[in-house]
This record gives structure tokens, sequence and C-alpha cells, in this order.
């Protein structure tokens, strides 16, 4: 596994696999399904255009459903996959940086 900080986030957002994607779900209870890769695949093109996590989670939402329409851009869609608060574990499992507005 590779190195992370106290929250859990990739110190290399190089570092990340799949196989590390699934062991940090795991860790948190999740099973990874294609809703949730299709939402991880999305931080990560979000990232790579952005070069940030998407800030919070109101933004959070917001991109999703620009980007995959209304059925996936709401947080109860989104704290269904990623409990808690959705931005700061999908991201923390998308290898990203912490969203800088989420607690």
């Amino acid at each position: 596994m590779p190195e992370r900080n106290n929250e859990g986030f990739l110190e290399d957002a190089q570092c990340w696999t799949e196989e590390v994607a699934t062991t940090i779900a795991a860790e948190d209870g999740i099973a990874l399904s294609e809703n949730h890769w299709e939402i991880i695949g999305f931080l990560r093109s979000f990232y790579k255009e952005h070069e940030i996590s998407p800030p919070s989670n109101r933004l959070f939402v917001k991109a999703v459903k620009e980007a995959l329409g209304e059925d996936k851009g709401n947080s109860i869609y989104l704290m269904q996959l990623f409990p808690g608060t959705p931005a700061k574990t999908a991201c923390r499992i998308a290898g990203l940086p912490r969203p800088t507005n989420c607690l």
C-alpha cells in the first residue's frame, strides 16, 4: 500500500491503482460497484483537467450533475455510494488530494 497521510489520502497520487482504490474503499466498508467506478473515473478526469479535487460537496454534486446527469448528480445518490462526506470519501478512494472545503 502506498504511503498515506493521517486522513488516509495518498501522499503521491501517482501511486494510485484500482487495487489501491479497492483496499481504501474496503477500509470504509465499501465494495466498489460499476456505479462507484463511474464516479471515481469522473473524479480522476476532473482532477486531470482542473488540477484540483472538487473543493466542496456542493461543487462535487454540481460537477457530477453536469457530467453524468441529474440521476447521478444529486447528494442522495452520492451519499449512498460514498457515505459520510461524499466528496472527501470519493476523492480518498480515487487517490486524489483532500477537497479543500470538506470537513
